[in-house]
């Protein structure tokens, strides 16, 4: 499955926004301009637009960590996110989520959760709702391979299987759960796990190559439309920050030849490469765009700026009771 060149240079396109977005983050995390912390998708670029791209602009998703690169690979708009890492009134979430719990409807980013896999019932309701509803819909579950290791992974799988539910469970293996080692709490390949409730399970070894995640992803999405039911896909992968930004570990986890092994295995300069390779642009138009790239995260950071803090007042707003009217009504 071969996309045309259109959407192989949107795929360049959003690598470059998930990589500049989240560079940029992790500066002004550091500048104490972002609360909390974050989590970047930093290596994980192929992993995540490869996925996305094989949805419609319908189409739902949730994740976990990592949260600001799933919907920037659906299509998000740059301004409004970075608005809500600093916690500004303009953000998705008017300020309220923050990196951590973000979510954005406009492109079906139905929100991620610092807790791990909590997020991939969410992904199998909104199959449920799509199914119920009669929509032409699939919703697309994002979770590591540390969520693997969850319950509630294969509580909702077997639901999904057993209602073929239009829902992708997608596993985004970077290797480590914070600095666990998936290889010493992991029994055999995740992907494997499907044969147990009957749906098919596809490991993709190199989620560096964007064009082999997508055609994974494309196969799993159709299925779920046709009404065949879920499918789990396993991408294997690689971050190459730590699991959060300001993270301080007394001990490197990761062997120095492990990382520069996946480090040269750059998704954004690997698939550059590739498209100049296949004569779908030339170097000028690649740094053409890295240089519209670098001005729209310019863009969004001067939208964050311009931002203003939200009221207090605002507080409860958006919340299906105000505790205030209730302790009035009593």
């Amino acid at each position: 499955m071969t996309p045309s060149s259109d959407i192989m240079l949107e795929m360049q396109r959003r690598m470059l926004r998930i990589r500049l977005f989240d560079e940029r983050a992790a500066k002004m995390l550091m500048r104490g301009l972002i609360p909390g912390t974050i989590h970047t998708s930093i290596g994980q670029e192929a992993q995540v637009v490869g996925a996305c791209m094989a949805l419609r602009e319908k189409d739902k998703l949730a994740g976990n960590h990592r949260s600001h690169g799933h919907p920037i690979g659906k299509g998000s708009a740059l301004g409004p996110l970075m608005a809500e890492l600093v916690g500004k009134a303009g953000g998705v979430c008017k300020g309220k989520g923050g990196s951590m719990h973000l979510a954005d409807y406009a492109v079906g980013s139905l929100g991620e959760s610092g807790v791990t896999g909590s997020s991939i019932p969410i992904a199998v309701g909104a199959a449920l709702s799509a199914q119920v509803l009669g929509e032409d819909r699939v919703s697309m579950s994002f979770f590591g391979d540390g969520a693997a290791n969850q319950g509630v992974l294969y509580e909702s799988i077997n639901l999904a299987a057993a209602w073929k539910l239009p829902v992708v469970f997608l596993c985004e293996n970077n290797h480590y759960a914070l600095s666990t080692p998936s290889r010493t709490v992991t029994s055999g390949k995740i992907s494997d796990r499907a044969k147990g409730y009957g749906i098919p399970g596809v490991l993709v070894e190199d989620g560096q190559d964007v064009l082999k995640v997508y055609e994974a992803a494309c196969t799993a999405v159709e299925r779920a439309r046709a009404g065949e039911g879920p499918s789990l896909v396993e991408v294997m992968t690689y971050r190459y920050r730590e699991h959060a930004e300001g993270l301080r570990l007394t001990v490197d986890y990761r062997d120095a030849a492990e990382k520069q092994h996946w480090v040269s295995r750059d998704p954004l300069k690997l698939f550059r490469q590739e498209l100049i390779d296949r004569g779908v642009a030339d170097e000028a138009a690649m740094v053409a765009m890295e240089a519209e790239i670098a001005k729209e995260i310019d863009e969004a950071v001067k939208f964050s700026n311009a931002s203003p803090y939200p009221e207090v007042k605002s507080a409860f707003e958006h919340l299906y009771t105000d505790p205030y009217e209730m302790e009035g009504a009593q």
